[in-house]
C-alpha cells in the first residue's frame, strides 16, 4: 500500500500492527558516470517491487529524498540536511506515525550518510515511550540485510557510484549512466579500518565515486535489484508476523 494514495480514512482502517515503512535515500553527487538522484532512485525501486510483492500487508511512506550528505557538499549538485536536522526530521516522522497509532515502524535506508543520525533518531524516540514494550522501531540499509556472499562481485561491501550501484543504475536507468568503463578503481579500505575515521569525501576521492564502476554490468545490477528486494520483503513478513512484546 502506498500511503500517498490512500484516503485518511482508509488509513485509520488499518491495523495498528501494520508494518509502516519510511524510505530514506539522498540526493547527492555520484561522481563522473551517475545522476545526483542515484540513491533516491534505486531505494524506490526496491521499495517499488517490495510493495508490489507484499500488496496490503504493509504501507510505505513517500520516499524522503533530501539525505545527510555533509560529506558530500564539496560537489556541485549535491543537496543536504545538516545531521541534527536531518535526525529531527526522521524523528518527527516516527512520530507522527505512533501518534496515529502504528506500533511497527521500519526505516530503510538507501545512503550510507543516513546511517548514524537514523539510528540515533530512532534511540531518541524510544526513549520517549520508555513504558511502552508494543514498539518496534527499526532501522536498516537495504544492502545491510544480508550478506552477499557472491564470488562473481568484485566488492564485497557497498561503496560509492561503485560497481553495485553502477550495475542497478545499468539495470534501472542505463540512458543516465556516464561513462563508467574509463572510471578507474578508488579503494573502499581505510590504513585505519576496522577503526572509524572521520571523513570527507574529498579524503578518499577527488572524483567522487568509491569502488570499482568500470566492472558494473546491468546482468549484475537486475540480481542486486532483486536479492535487496527480496531481503526487505522478508525483513516486513518477519516484523508483521511479531508477537508484539517480546525482544527475543
Amino acid at each position: 500500500m502506498q500511503l500517498a494514495e490512500m484516503s485518511w480514512p482508509a488509513v485509520a482502517a488499518l491495523a495498528k500492527t501494520t508494518p509502516i515503512v519510511i524510505p530514506v535515500a539522498a540526493l547527492e553527487q555520484h561522481g563522473h558516470h551517475l545522476p545526483v538522484f542515484t540513491d533516491s532512485m534505486l531505494l524506490g525501486e526496491i521499495a517499488r517491487r517490495a510493495e508490489r510483492a507484499l500488496k496490503d500487508r504493509a504501507l510505505f511512506a513517500p520516499l524522503v529524498w533530501l539525505g545527510n550528505s555533509e560529506h558530500h557538499l564539496d560537489f556541485p549538485g549535491t543537496l543536504s540536511a545538516a545531521p541534527r536536522t536531518y535526525l529531527d526530521l526522521l524523528a518527527d516522522l516516527v512520530e507522527n506515525f505512533i501518534t496515529h497509532g502504528f506500533t511497527r515502524i521500519v526505516v530503510i535506508n538507501g545512503h550510507g550518510g543516513n546511517v548514524v543520525p537514523a539510528q540515533q533518531a530512532l534511540f531518541e524516540v524510544r526513549q520517549r515511550h520508555r513504558a511502552r514494550h508494543d514498539l518496534a522501531l527499526l532501522f536498516s540499509s537495504y544492502w545491510g540485510l544480508s550478506e552477499l556472499a557472491d564470488g562473481e562481485f568484485h566488492q564485497q561491501i557497498m561503496g560509492h557510484a561503485c560497481e553495485w550501484e553502477t550495475s542497478m543504475m545499468l539495470a534501472l536507468r542505463p540512458d543516465l549512466v556516464g561513462d563508467y568503463l574509463n572510471a578507474a578503481p578508488v579503494d573502499t579500505a581505510s590504513v585505519f579500518d576496522p577503526v572509524y575515521r572521520a571523513w570527507t569525501t574529498k579524503d578518499r576521492s577527488t572524483v567522487g565515486h568509491i569502488g570499482a564502476p568500470h566492472l558494473a554490468t546491468a546482468a549484475k545490477g537486475e540480481r542486486l535489484l532483486e536479492r535487496f528486494s527480496r531481503d526487505l520483503i522478508a525483513l516486513l513478513e518477519r516484523v508483521a508476523q511479531w508477537n508484539g512484546s517480546h525482544w527475543s
